[in-house]
């Protein structure tokens, strides 16, 4: 048995795993604003109502770089006291059994590979639209890194006057709309016509943004994660015609996109980065 931590600005979710199945969860608010000590302590706690003999290790999946081999994460997003901490030296010390630690994104391309959609290709990207833009890269078989986990930062490549991530994100309905992603939403399966409109705009950007992965790491597939990937219906015929114009079609049709269905998935991933 694992400790799985998806840990997040709004809230810290920590999950007992035992393989493919989250056994027990403790999900409470972040306290975001606070100082860095109060986040791990609220962090310990969590663990410790779920730590028993049976677990072998603790994965961590935080939204930031981190330095993998030291597991110390950097300028968290959306926790502002967390610039520089040495997470894995405090939870073994804590719990004394091994701790790693690794971007969100990656952890949850790693549980969508091994547990989800992303089953048995050895090269595959996770791609969690939501907020913001993050990527999971895996090659032959094994999680990509980079420098920092700085690998598969496609979100930050520039994109008209700005980057994929502010057209392929919530922030293109929030700044250029005017409203959230999940009222864009109602709206267009209700038949609001302007609302559809505003998705079919996102959908080419989005093809776009396949486009760019396409390029780059040429995957067997690329699984979507994130709160906008449960409205793939919305987008799914713009992103394909966008993709149409790719000039490899043969690379296009080998490339499966699908969002992914497997609840958890960053927290398994998290689970299995020992």
């Amino acid at each position: 048995m694992k400790i799985a931590i998806d840990l997040g600005g709004t809230n810290m979710r920590v999950g007992l795993t035992d393989g493919a199945t989250v056994v027990d969860t403790v999900i409470e608010p972040c306290p975001a604003q606070e100082p860095e000590e109060v986040v791990l302590a609220q962090l310990k706690r969590q663990i410790a109502q779920l730590m028993r003999p049976e677990v072998t290790g603790i994965g961590v999946g935080v939204p930031s770089v981190v330095d993998c081999q030291q597991g110390i994460v950097y300028n968290v997003a959306n926790i502002p006291s967390w610039q520089e901490v040495h997470l894995k030296e405090a939870l073994e010390r804590e719990f004394g059994v091994p701790a790693a630690v690794n971007n969100d994104a990656n952890c949850f391309a790693l549980g969508a590979w091994r547990y989800g959609e992303g089953k048995g290709t050895q090269n595959m990207v996770g791609l969690t639209i939501g907020t913001g833009i993050g990527a999971g890269i895996i090659i032959d078989g094994k999680l990509y890194n980079g420098v920092n986990t700085g690998a598969g930062e496609i979100g930050s490549l520039p994109y008209l006057d700005a980057d994929y991530e502010f057209y392929c994100s919530s922030r293109f309905f929030s700044k250029l709309h005017g409203d959230t992603g999940a009222n864009f939403a109602k709206l267009a399966l209700a038949g609001d016509k302007e609302a559809q409109a505003v998705w079919q705009e996102f959908g080419t950007h989005v093809g776009n943004l396949m486009k760019a992965v396409l390029f780059t790491y040429a995957p067997e597939a690329i699984i979507i994660g994130g709160g906008i990937a449960n409205a793939f219906a919305l987008y799914e015929a713009p992103m394909r015609q966008q993709l149409s114009t790719f000039p490899y079609p043969e690379n296009v049709a080998a490339t499966r996109i699908q969002p992914s269905t497997l609840p958890n998935a960053a927290m398994l991933g998290a689970s299995i980065l020992h």
